[in-house]
């Protein structure tokens, strides 16, 4: 019985020295905070994630809310100093001050990222593709920004928020883009 009892301490005593082997050899390369956060309970990791990229997602939203108003549409134009834009260059721009690198189109846009081709799973500063003119042809882009709602350039308003679940855009969602 003795003999068993020292066995079995034996080996936890030497799960935990290859453990601690592990941490702290895995740790070495990483800078402080990266070896802090690597030892963190995961839970905590995950929410700080998860913190940063809602943050991230209402700095979308807001910076494309401060352009209402102020941006005239016209199609294949990226004039960002007089705020003459089409419809991806206004998403490029606002992605682009919140530090995300975009490329100028909706076609190319609609690359981006994870595909969300369901409504309901859309998440806020989610780039909305749509189809205006050719059933099934992407041709329209807008950000996300909740409750069944996103804000684009448009031909006839310049940047709006519209209801993505009524009226004209209704039937023209083809998909999003989770970047």
């Amino acid at each position: 019985m003795q003999t068993l009892k020292n066995n079995r301490l034996s080996k936890s005593l030497v799960g935990i020295s290859l453990s601690l082997s592990l941490l702290t050899s895995g740790t070495m390369f990483l800078s402080p905070q990266s070896a802090h956060a690597a030892a963190a309970p995961a839970a905590t990791a995950t929410y700080s994630a998860t913190a940063t990229s809602a943050s991230k997602a209402d700095s979308i939203v807001r910076t494309a809310q401060s352009y209402i108003g102020k941006v005239r549409y016209v199609f294949g134009v990226r004039d960002t100093k007089r705020l003459l834009l089409d419809c991806s260059a206004y998403t490029q721009m606002v992605f682009k001050q919140n530090g995300i690198s975009i490329p100028w189109g909706s076609s190319a846009q609609a690359k981006l990222g994870t595909p969300v081709k369901n409504k309901s799973q859309l998440q806020k500063g989610d780039l909305v593709f749509f189809s205006v003119s050719k059933p099934g042809r992407i041709n329209h882009v807008g950000i996300y920004v909740g409750n069944g709602k996103f804000i684009s350039n448009t031909t006839s308003s310049g940047v709006v928020i519209r209801d993505m679940n009524t009226g004209y855009w209704k039937d023209r969602f083809i998909t999003g883009r989770h970047l």
